[in-house]
């Protein structure tokens, strides 16, 4: 599903600093806009990310430390890190690497009847212990976005009864999102999504309002 996500306070302080003014992109495309910056067009998306090769002193606050090989990767914001000397730089993460958490802004495709999830140039699939990144597939530039469920309420007020943390309670947000999604009627009824995500947040210990 496409989610909204907060602004990153880096890409729009830099757009305005540039003053560029930048041509529409076409789908499926990547669009430099200068200063370290690009515009993610696929699938709507419609994202700015740091370009590759972009070099920064230390990793975002709550970025996610990922070991693929032993090696380490900082995850924040859809965007991949990895050490460069004493900085770090921007990189096309590696086929394979695990992720806990998808970025907060995402698309959700449907393609071979497989469901995979896009951002910032990157695919993932649900894997045991998160989202694993994984080659495009054949069919990607004909995919088409898939729609959200309607909406039927204003977003619900999600309290941690047990005392978890942002982290988990967004990963049992997402996984509870999922779960939902799969039951019968869930995706032409948006009625039985919420009651169905209600429903697994109260077994994992959320209350809901």
């Amino acid at each position: 599903m496409n989610r909204s996500s907060l602004a990153l306070p880096l890409a729009a302080a830099l757009v305005g600093a540039a003053c560029l003014v930048v041509a529409p992109a076409e789908a499926g495309t990547h669009v430099d806009v200068g200063i370290g910056l690009r515009f993610d067009s696929r699938y709507h998306h419609d994202h700015y990310y740091p370009a590759p090769g972009y070099v920064v002193a230390h990793a975002p606050p709550g970025a996610v430390v990922v070991r693929h090989h032993a090696d380490p990767y900082y995850f924040h914001g859809g965007v991949w890190y990895h050490g460069y000397g004493p900085r770090l730089r921007v990189v096309v993460p590696p086929v394979g690497i695990l992720v806990p958490l998808l970025p907060s802004a995402y698309v959700t495709l449907r393609i071979g009847g497989a469901p995979y999830f896009y951002a910032n140039g990157v695919y993932y699939q649900s894997a045991p212990g998160g989202y694993v990144v994984v080659n495009p597939p054949a069919e990607a530039p004909e995919a088409v976005p898939a729609p959200p469920p309607p909406p039927s309420r204003p977003e619900p007020i999600i309290y941690p009864r047990n005392g978890q943390g942002a982290q988990q309670t967004e990963a049992d947000r997402q996984e509870c999102n999922r779960w939902a999604a799969s039951q019968p009627a869930a995706l032409n009824d948006a009625s039985v999504f919420n009651r169905a995500v209600e429903a697994c947040m109260d077994g994992r210990g959320y209350s809901m309002r």
